[in-house]
């Protein structure tokens, strides 16, 4: 008995389902499971399963037949080369020139020319430091990039001179047919020799070498937004590279910003973050300590007397400019014990005599009394 699953139930529809009923259910099963662009699980043999039901069912004699056999008719299959190829499926005017337009970058008609394009992006990345995120500043560059060979206006044939593609005959695409199974499909692809630009060059532009650009050294100016983070992107509309061999318009400059590590500054989002070490007689007693600051001012960090090494301290709206919000973050500093490598003999005395009346007594205290208790 055949394994194969009722045609109607394939596509969705009852047997009362009108042309148009069969045709609508096969236009959205087949965008759903085409191959070219479908995630689905075992999408080729689904689309090769609704191909076969449509095809039978949109065909009157056949679908007539197979409602009175089904899949086993006499003398075998009842449809005259069935998966022998007997089926011409022309899915372009079933799913429309825009569903194959997502493939091929055009309309799938190919009435329309594709000599208009346009040029390619550029990405560029420019370090700056942590004074120029803070103030905003202006910035110049001076960059050699691809502009349109005057000599041949960017076409890449000697005097600008080009002939119509045979192979396309100007349009830049072609049309192909694809087997899938024992079906055919109409495809559009770009034509390989112009390169979809639907012209060619006779004779090599001598200036460009036929690529249809040049390198111009170019100055750029622009301004880093306050605030900016690591990552930011400046676009410059135009600024990039000409559309190759063809009319149409600059692609885009992008200006990708790197913030230069500072000296002991981390930076978290609008907030400073800083290392402080300190001696223990500056954490014991506390001290005031003045630091050059990216603002252009002093920053003093007060230490109270008695800090444990860990704590942190925070100098409020000294930090950078909010990107979102307004005013500044914090600075927040980390105080930790500075252990120096080396101390003289003298020093090394001296700790020794202060070392009981700096311990914690009450806690060596505790230790020695349950000591007691263990050897009981």
């Amino acid at each position: 008995m055949s394994q194969k699953r009722d045609y109607y139930e394939v596509l969705g529809v009852t047997k009362e389902a009108t042309d148009k009923d069969l045709k609508n259910a096969f236009r959205s099963l087949a965008r759903k499971y085409h191959p070219d662009r479908s995630t689905e699980d075992d999408a080729e043999n689904k689309f090769k399963e609704i191909q076969e039901a449509y095809a039978v069912l949109s065909d009157g004699d056949k679908r007539q037949m197979y409602d009175r056999f089904g899949h086993d008719g006499p003398s075998g299959s009842p449809f005259g080369g069935f998966g022998g190829g007997g089926f011409n499926i022309n899915l372009e005017d079933i799913l429309g020139g825009d569903f194959f337009s997502n493939f091929f970058g055009g309309g799938g008609g190919g009435s329309r020319r594709s000599s208009q394009r346009r040029g390619n992006d550029i990405l560029i990345r420019h370090s700056i430091n942590l004074e120029s995120v803070l103030n905003g500043t202006s910035e110049e560059l001076e960059i050699e990039l691809p502009v349109k060979c005057e000599d041949c206006d960017g076409s890449g044939g000697e005097n600008g001179e080009t002939q119509t593609c045979s192979d396309c005959g100007g349009q830049g695409r072609v049309r192909a047919r694809q087997q899938i199974g024992p079906f055919v499909q109409d495809v559009v692809r770009e034509c390989s020799p112009c390169g979809g630009i639907g012209r060619i060059v006779k004779s090599k532009c001598k200036s460009c070498s036929g690529s249809g650009r040049n390198l111009e050294e170019t100055k750029l100016r622009f301004n880093i937004p306050l605030g900016a983070e690591d990552g930011t992107r400046l676009r410059m509309r135009g600024k990039g590279e000409p559309p190759v061999h063809a009319n149409g318009e600059n692609g885009d400059l992008f200006i990708e910003l790197e913030i230069e590590q500072h000296p002991w500054f981390e930076r978290s989002n609008a907030d400073l973050i800083m290392s402080l070490p300190l001696g223990y007689s500056d954490l014991m007693l506390g001290t005031q300590v003045t630091l050059p600051h990216i603002d252009g001012d002093e920053l003093v960090v007060k230490v109270p007397a008695q800090t444990n090494s860990g704590e942190t301290l925070e100098i409020r709206k000294r930090g950078l400019p909010r990107v979102r919000g307004s005013g500044r973050g914090d600075v927040v500093v980390l105080v930790k014990l500075h252990m120096p490598k080396k101390v003289s003999k003298g020093i090394k005395k001296s700790l020794e005599q202060l070392r009981d009346d700096l311990a914690p007594k009450d806690i060596v205290t505790r230790v020695e009394e349950d000591a007691k208790q263990r050897r009981k």
